[in-house]
Parts: structure tokens; C-alpha cells; sequence
């Protein structure tokens, strides 16, 4: 089984999440995607709304038997990626999961704690965003893992593929943002 793994605080999710899913499935020739709705991420500042709302609003957005949420990172009380994926791979050896990106995410892979090791563990699987291919494809991390880039045309060989393994996609894009969405909210509720 080939599970795409798609990791955020989803606060809130919306339809560009949908979309990435579903184009991440096809593309890659995914079986499934486990949406991994964080407890909270190191790299933001300011914690999420209550885990347990932001996964009844993802669960509200997706109805696809293939797209499981889950708070799977507070059952395993993993807080890193990289500790999460090795759960995960602990706990399931025969599934080959593909961590699953936004390009904006590719910009900051270097910055996350053990993200060597993530991408020696699992292949990388990134969807382009808005305004965001040309920084991933000139991101620090995209240079030290240039060797390793699969072409797109390739994409469906990626969950197979000997690690590191990535793979950028072009797709469709949403502009539809989680930061956007908030600023909306904050700002109708004044």
C-alpha cells in the first residue's frame, strides 16, 4: 500500500488542501493520504486553534474514503516530523508512504529539525503553489537534494523509488491560504 502523508496545523482547512490531495493521489499514485493534523508547529509562532475543531473542520471538508484525518502525532505523542515518520514506519513496515509538501514547505525544509533524515526515510513528494515554484526550485534544501530529484514525468514511480527521492509537481493551483482564511476571519470579526 502507498500512503501520502500531508502534515500541518490545518488551521482551518479548506478547499486548496482538498485539491493538493486530490492531485497528490492521482499524480503519485497514491492508495490513500493520512492527513496529519499537528498539535501545534515549531516554525509558527502562534499556536493553532484546539486540535480536536481543526480536525471536525478537515473531516467536514474531505469525503473521501481514501483521505483518513488524524491527530495521529498526539496519539503517538510525537512532536517532529522526522519522529513521526518513524513511528509510522515502526508501526506499519509494509506501507510505503510518501511525505507529501507544499512548494512554500520546500523553501523551509532545511530549517526543520532532522529533515535529512526525513528525506533519507521517506520520498518527497512536492506540489507547486502560487508564487512558490522557482524558490523551491532554488531552495537551499532543493540544491542539496538536487541529485535526488526525480523528473515529474516520473511522479507515479515515487512511493517505489530508493530514497531520497523527490519529485515537484505542477498542478492546477489554489490560491486559497490557512493564513489568508484566519486574517479574513479576524478581520469580519471586528
Amino acid at each position: 500500500m502507498k500512503v501520502g502523508l500531508l502534515g500541518g496545523s490545518f488551521d482551518p482547512a479548506h478547499e486548496g488542501h482538498v485539491h493538493i490531495t486530490k492531485m497528490a493521489m492521482r499524480r503519485f499514485g497514491l492508495d490513500r493520504i493520512w492527513w496529519l493534523v499537528t498539535p501545534g508547529n515549531p516554525l509558527k509562532a502562534h499556536g493553532p486553534a484546539p486540535l480536536e475543531d481543526r480536525i471536525a473542520r478537515a473531516r467536514a471538508m474531505i469525503h473521501d474514503p481514501r483521505v483518513e484525518i488524524t491527530g495521529l502525532e498526539a496519539r503517538l505523542g510525537t512532536r517532529l516530523t522526522s519522529d513521526t515518520i518513524a513511528a509510522l514506519q515502526q508501526l506499519y513496515p509494509h506501507v510505503r508512504f510518501v511525505w507529501l509538501m507544499g512548494a512554500d514547505n520546500l523553501v523551509q525544509f532545511d530549517r526543520w529539525e532532522n529533515w535529512r533524515e526525513i528525506a533519507a526515510r521517506v520520498p518527497i513528494g512536492v506540489i507547486a503553489r502560487p508564487g512558490w515554484r522557482m524558490r523551491a526550485r532554488n531552495s537551499r534544501a532543493a540544491h542539496i537534494m538536487w541529485r535526488a530529484r526525480m523528473p515529474e514525468a516520473d511522479a507515479r514511480q515515487l512511493a517505489d523509488a530508493r530514497t531520497p527521492a523527490w519529485v515537484m509537481i505542477n498542478v492546477k493551483l489554489s490560491k486559497q491560504s490557512s493564513s489568508e482564511i484566519r486574517a479574513n476571519a479576524r478581520g469580519s470579526s471586528r
